[in-house]
């Protein structure tokens, strides 16, 4: 079966049921395991699907028709894009769950790293890349975004160190800090960040000027913000005068 006929069929066979093991996927095409395994990487590095232990799931942007519409697709892919540059090889990172921080663990997959996260689908995109060292942590999986949360995540979190956090946001406001909307989330985003010698936030346009429920923490504890150029630069200049660094993506 030529290549390109055996990816459509196996995109259409996730597409039925969202995700599917290698051995399944293997069985179902007539092709062996390696080739199966091959054909998914390429097509993580796509974008087009998620690794997952033993198989893949289809992306969310190709699942959800909202999904695709995202109007930030683009500011996020760019300030994935330029929070991959602030990483050098041989660090050990801390991302954790957001769509905007799976943007930079896609430009991460090829580099040489220890990454610590709280995020399955940012696992997944790093799983099996043969240079990053991947530290999953436990906890209860919140619906949906599939973040690891609770005393569990924590308690690891004190056993580890990490350069730097890379932290998605639900909501930036330069008077009222990072603020997210799952309070159960707060302590382990606290717990990551205490894990951490400094911290970027990834906030597309989008986050700033709105208020989320649960208060996370100051800028006090941020170091970098890497935002679009969409941001307000009444906004730059208020991060700015309170010493963090922003860092414009384009």
């Amino acid at each position: 079966m030529p290549r390109r006929d055996r990816r459509s069929q196996l995109l259409r066979r996730l597409s039925e049921d969202g995700r599917a093991s290698v051995a399944t996927l293997a069985r179902d095409l007539g092709v062996t395991p390696s080739t199966i395994r091959r054909d998914l990487a390429q097509l993580a590095d796509d974008g087009t699907l998620l690794r997952t232990y033993g198989g893949a799931a289809l992306a969310a942007a190709e699942r959800s028709p909202a999904a695709r519409r995202d109007p930030a697709a683009e500011a996020k892919r760019a300030i994935g894009a330029a929070a991959a540059s602030l990483v050098a090889d041989g660090q050990t990172i801390a991302i954790s769950s957001g769509t905007t921080t799976m943007e930079l663990a896609r430009r991460l997959a090829d580099r040489r790293l220890t990454v610590i996260t709280n995020a399955l689908d940012v696992a997944s995109v790093l799983l099996d890349r043969e240079g990053i060292e991947l530290v999953i942590l436990g906890g209860v999986v919140r619906p949906r975004m599939h973040s690891m949360l609770g005393h569990l995540a924590e308690l690891a979190l004190r056993e580890l160190r990490a350069d730097t956090l890379f932290m998605g946001i639900g909501a930036v406001d330069p008077d009222h800090g990072l603020m997210n909307d799952s309070i159960p989330e707060i302590l382990t985003d606290r717990a990551l960040r205490r894990s951490a010698r400094s911290c970027v936030v990834l906030a597309d346009s989008s986050k700033f000027a709105q208020v989320a429920p649960a208060f996370v923490f100051g800028f006090d504890q941020v170091d970098t913000v890497v935002t679009d150029t969409g941001a307000d630069p009444a906004d730059v200049v208020a991060l700015q005068a309170r010493g963090v660094r922003v860092v414009v993506a384009r």
